[in-house]
């Protein structure tokens, strides 16, 4: 598939459909219901569902069709968090045995752990700048715009 990937309706839906392009109104549409979250996961990981997965839900972003995207964001949070509290502690580089400066490769584990949350966290409305696209909807799903109700159209 090539060129942007599309991006799901809840969240056009959430920013006020940008491009006043028609919604896909034969999208699957889960129940808006938090998946359970998976045992397998690490401490930290855990504690990160917790924090986000009721918020998401009541956002309506977050389904139960969402988990390994979630859990994916959740882990790769526990795995950045373990890499940068070792280089708190340890520093970010050594001396090898010929006594040149290393870096230590949980560097670079932290790194590649933080562009994966960091896209999963795109995809779940995540981001400051994704978060910015949003507009909060009114309860009972709809949103409200206000320019159209300056304009008299909503």
């Amino acid at each position: 598939m090539r060129g942007r990937k599309p991006t799901p309706t809840a969240i056009k839906v959430l920013e006020g459909n940008p491009g006043k392009r028609p919604l896909n109104d034969r999208e699957p549409k889960p129940a808006k219901k938090a998946p359970s979250c998976p045992k397998w996961l690490e401490t930290d990981a855990k504690r990160e569902w917790r924090r986000l997965s009721h918020k998401l839900e009541q956002l309506g972003i977050l389904t139960e069709a969402d988990m390994s995207v979630f859990a994916s964001y959740c882990q790769a949070y526990a795995r950045w968090k373990a890499a940068e509290e070792f280089i708190t502690s340890h520093g970010y580089v050594s001396m090898t045995p010929a006594g040149y400066v290393q870096q230590l490769p949980h560097v670079s584990i932290s790194q590649t752990y933080q562009k994966i949350m960091n896209r999963c966290a795109e995809q779940l409305g995540l981001t400051p700048s994704s978060r910015s696209r949003l507009i909060a909807g009114e309860p009972g799903g709809t949103v409200k715009d206000d320019m159209e109700e300056l304009l008299g159209g909503g």
